[in-house]
Parts: structure tokens; sequence; C-alpha cells
């Protein structure tokens, strides 16, 4: 009896864990509640300074453009297209960061290549010149970079006789002329702008274009672009 109480007593029984110990949250795998805070603060103040830098650049009413230009034309019913060469300068008044009303002018002038004829005159040098206006919107906007469309309407005025020494548009007939007469006619175009910002008020643009005139009651398809430099002013 004894050597069994002995034996009893000097053995402990295993004590069993307690309601806190069991209750005791397992520490997370992922991030705590404070990283997830100090995060989301990070992300609102990059998305605020966003947002201002793009205040800072679209927010003025004003934007004055100085281009060049390049256009692919036909100079008469029956030629080849010609390289004209252009200046192109203008205005938009913007209503908003997105929407404004462009005012364009702008000036092409080109070599026309005739073929041999009656005149002598194979190459002999042309222009055109063209008021135009209409809506531009800005459709994506970053801080260093935006994109917009523009669509325009206008007048085109055609000299394409001044450099044949009085041949005029070199008619070998009375319906068959190489050159379009010189004349006023409808123009419109449609672009789309892409302009990098190197400072808040200073970029470039570019802008690959679409040009329709009616010369010579006919209709004309071009291709090209414009491209320069565009200043901003006059804060909203």
């Amino acid at each position: 009896m004894h050597a069994v109480l002995a034996q009893s007593s000097s053995s402990t029984p295993p004590t069993p864990a307690s309601d806190q110990d069991q209750a005791q949250p397992q520490q997370p795998q992922g991030e705590t509640p404070q990283q997830l805070s100090v995060q989301a603060r990070i992300r609102a103040r990059r998305e605020q300074r966003r947002a201002t830098a793009i205040h800072d650049a679209y927010s003025h009413r004003y934007e004055a453009f100085a281009d060049m230009g390049y256009l692919r034309f036909k100079p008469g019913p029956t030629l080849q297209r010609l390289t004209y060469y252009a200046w192109d300068t203008g205005a938009t008044r913007y209503f908003n960061e997105r929407f404004g009303i462009t005012a364009d002018g702008r000036g092409y002038y080109g070599t026309a290549y005739v073929g041999l004829n009656f005149s002598n005159i194979t190459r002999p040098a042309i222009s055109q010149y063209d008021v135009l206006a209409g809506p531009t919107y800005r459709f994506y906007l970053q801080p260093r970079y935006s994109i917009a469309g523009r669509v325009m309407g206008g007048y085109a005025r055609g000299n394409f006789t001044g450099d044949t020494n009085g041949f005029g548009s070199i008619c070998t007939s009375a319906s068959s002329c190489l050159l379009y007469p010189n004349s006023g006619t409808y123009a419109g175009s449609a672009a789309v702008i892409g302009e990098l910002n190197f400072t808040p008020n200073i970029g470039f643009r570019l802008a690959p274009e679409y040009f329709a005139t009616g010369f010579g009651s006919s209709f004309q398809n071009s291709l090209g672009f414009t491209g320069g430099i565009v200043y901003r002013f006059g804060k909203q």
C-alpha cells in the first residue's frame, strides 16, 4: 500500500489548457490592418497628386499651336498625288478640361507633275489656303500626355495656275484640263491629336488627319498630319 501511494503521488497528471490559452488569436499570415491602412493612405495621396497634375495641365481656357504639316493631294482629275508641305496655326477655347472649340488657319505648298504637254510646263508650283473651325474633345487624360479627337469644316482656296505662265489649267480642250481651276470650295478635316507635355503650359502635338476638299466639282480625299508646339494659358 505504501509503495502504491508513493508511486501515485510522484506522478503528476498533465495540466489542461486554460480557456484563456485556447482563446488566444492566431497571428495573421498576411498584412495587418495597420499596414493596409498605410497603403490605402499612400494610394489616396498618389491619386490626389495625379488629379492635381491633370488639373494643372488641362484647366487652361486657351490653347494656341504652331505646326508644320504634310498632305498627299491630287491636283487634277487625271494627275498623280503630290506632296504638300504646310504651316498650320490656330487656337482652341476650352470650356472645361475636355471640350473646346478650335479655329485653324493653314497654307499648303507643293509641285504638281503634269507630264509632257504643249505648254512645255511639266512641274508648276501650286498652293492652297484653308480656314477651318470645329469641336475638339479630349477623351483620354494623363499628367504627361493626352489623346483628343477633332472635327472641323470651313473654306479652302486653291491657287493652281499661278505658275503656269498664262496657260491657266493647261487645258487640251474645253472639257479636258490637267489642273483644277483656281477656285474656292468647302473643306473638312478629321484628326486624332496626341499631346506630350513638357510642362503644364507647353507640349508637343502630333495629329494624323483626313482632309477633304471639292475642287473642280469633284471630291478629293487626302491623308496627312500636322505637328508642332502647343502653348496653354488662362487658368479657368
